[in-house]
């Protein structure tokens, strides 16, 4: 179903702001998610990932946010399909996102099971895609020929992702599968967008390969996404991309399109950053809009 900007409403005036990787298991996060406040009644919130691991600390970050901003919308990361022993849910894969999208449900937050709504405040209106597509160990580190050549050299290198112990992809056999799955999934219902409408496409992890280069560790970086997503950003006409995951907060242009890495990231982190701690960003600053 494509969405539509009804022609007899006023556009409202909120701003679209973004933020990931709050990682609100930890106090110190908690407590500045606790002070996360919008600027007016009908600014937007994107949450791209990594609330936490446990059920209801995800709850707990879902439904304080739900209360302040007009609307939520969150795409997962891997650390919410993680099964930790601490967790008192021992929910699996699917069956642990399923439960995710209908906790948002009962708080009101949007997810990417949900039509995707249409931002009409500052910068839009643009139509707001909350992602879920994983990864598929296509993102090699330098040198590297092959998924499994790069596996291994992680390994060899103890650069090793925890999702590889506890993010489970049941029912399907591998995390490849289930990324194939939620890729074909989201390329029919992208399809049936509004051409005339930009996109803001949000997801977890980043959509092209090249902003990955900065980590330390050139290895994480098949945990990081996948190439068959490298052109979306065009083919989906986005005014801007939000991603997280590498907690590298910055800002980088392709093809003409913004795209932001909104990471809180965990304490130790952010208190060595110069600036103040992350919090939610604006998505679309500078974006021409109606002066009336």
């Amino acid at each position: 179903m494509s969405p539509s900007v009804p022609g007899d409403v006023a556009p409202a005036r909120g701003e679209l702001l973004a933020v990931s990787d709050l990682h609100v298991g930890y106090a110190e996060n908690r407590k500045l998610v606790e002070g996360f406040a919008p600027g007016s009644d009908e600014d937007w919130l994107l949450l791209a990932g990594d609330l936490g691991e446990r059920v209801e600390d995800i709850y707990w970050a879902l439904r304080v946010l739900k209360e302040r901003f007009s609307t939520v919308v969150w795409a997962p990361g891997n650390h919410e399909l993680w099964t930790p022993r601490q967790d008192r849910v021992q929910l699996r894969g699917v069956a642990r996102y399923e439960l995710l999208v209908e906790i948002c449900r009962r708080v009101g937050v949007l997810t990417p099971e949900d039509p995707y709504p249409v931002f009409t405040g500052l910068g839009g209106p643009v139509t707001v895609v909350p992602l879920f597509l994983l990864y598929d160990y296509t993102f090699w580190p330098p040198g590297v020929g092959s998924s499994e050549e790069a596996l291994a050299l992680a390994h060899s290198t103890g650069v090793v992702c925890t999702d590889e112990y506890l993010l489970h992809p049941d029912p399907y056999p591998t995390r490849q599968d289930w990324c194939a799955a939620r890729l074909e999934l989201t390329e029919r219902r992208l399809a049936e967008l509004d051409p005339a409408v930009p996109t803001v496409l949000v997801n977890h992890y980043p959509l092209v390969q090249e902003v990955t280069r900065v980590l330390r560790y050139p290895e994480f970086a098949q945990w990081c996404g996948t190439v068959r997503t490298a052109d979306w950003h065009v083919r989906y006409r986005a005014a801007a991309v939000v991603y997280g995951h590498l907690h590298i907060p910055r800002v980088n242009w392709f093809d003409g399109v913004r795209f932001a890495e909104v990471s809180l990231g965990y304490p130790r982190e952010w208190q060595a950053r110069d600036r103040p701690p992350g919090r939610p960003v604006p998505v679309l600053p500078g974006r021409a809009t109606d002066p009336a």
